[in-house]
């Protein structure tokens, strides 16, 4: 009996696995948000403790799909399954933990408060030091998505999540430092964030990344730098640097050109004295 249960389940999830798949690869818009209006969504939730691995995996490809849709995202949030998948990042598989990090990238973008009550912000702090490569880039764009919130910025320091952002940037992986790169850049638009930067030394391995022409970490790390340069301390160091800045100028990225101006401006603005009207 047992079987036919497992089977049926396996079933179920499979059919709507496939289903997607055919929408989305349609690429008919209207479709996936009516599969989102019917409710799968909640319809589904109950397989997040299902005892076959499959069966959670299917179910997690489902959510990670629809929550890359605006709406699917709001209805991930409205199904009240943000805790739940937090908690799941500290049991499930590897592959299902990638699945989970994917939607909550996409939900986090939305709102936070849920994710932050239930732990969240911890709960990335140690996947940042997960074996996977996967696994440490993910939980990197998570915290991305989680600083681009003002209360956001606010755990993330609180939870000490800067000076492990700040040792990953020194990750052999570019997709690790390029997600490291971005959620260092939006923590650290507080002063707080820039304090605790400066404390733990990021201007070092960053520099390194902006020297990189091939880093994919490269335009993250420039303004993550120019973040630092707003502290005096921070500008005296990177005037030593402005050469390293001054090579970003010829940069095939014409996002990279920009963020180097800038940078160049910040680093060699000088505060205002009086004495400089006579």
């Amino acid at each position: 009996m047992q079987d036919k249960e497992e089977q049926f389940r396996l079933n179920i999830s499979n059919i709507y696995k496939f289903y997607y798949i055919v929408l989305d690869l349609s690429s008919i818009v209207v479709y996936r948000e009516g599969l989102i209006r019917s409710g799968v969504i909640s319809a589904l939730a109950g397989l997040l403790d299902d005892p076959v691995d499959i069966c959670r995996k299917n179910t997690h490809q489902i959510f990670d799909r629809l929550a890359k849709l605006p709406q699917g995202a709001g209805g991930v949030l409205q199904a009240a399954l943000i805790p739940p998948l937090v908690l799941k990042l500290k049991t499930e598989l590897d592959e299902i933990q990638e699945l989970i990090l994917d939607t909550l990238s996409n939900c986090l973008r939305v709102e936070i408060s849920e994710a932050l009550a239930a732990g969240v912000v911890t709960v990335l702090k140690e996947k940042l030091s997960h074996p996977s490569t996967a696994i440490r880039s993910k939980a990197a764009w998570v915290l991305l998505e989680i600083s681009s919130h003002a209360e956001g910025k606010t755990a993330v320091c609180k939870e000490g999540v800067i000076p492990v952002l700040v040792s990953l940037l020194q990750d052999t992986q570019p997709e690790v430092q390029a997600g490291t790169a971005g959620a260092l850049m939006f923590a650290i638009i507080t002063p707080h964030g820039r304090s605790s930067a400066m404390g733990a030394e990021a201007i070092p391995p960053l520099l390194t990344l902006v020297a990189e022409e091939t880093s994919k970490a490269r335009l993250n790390a420039i303004k993550t730098l120019t973040l630092l340069a707003e502290l005096p301390e921070g500008r005296k160091t990177l005037l030593d640097h402005r050469d390293t800045f001054q090579q970003c100028l010829d940069d095939p990225s014409e996002a990279v050109q920009r963020a180097a101006e800038i940078a160049i401006t910040v680093i060699d603005w000088k505060p205002f004295c009086s004495r400089d009207l006579f």
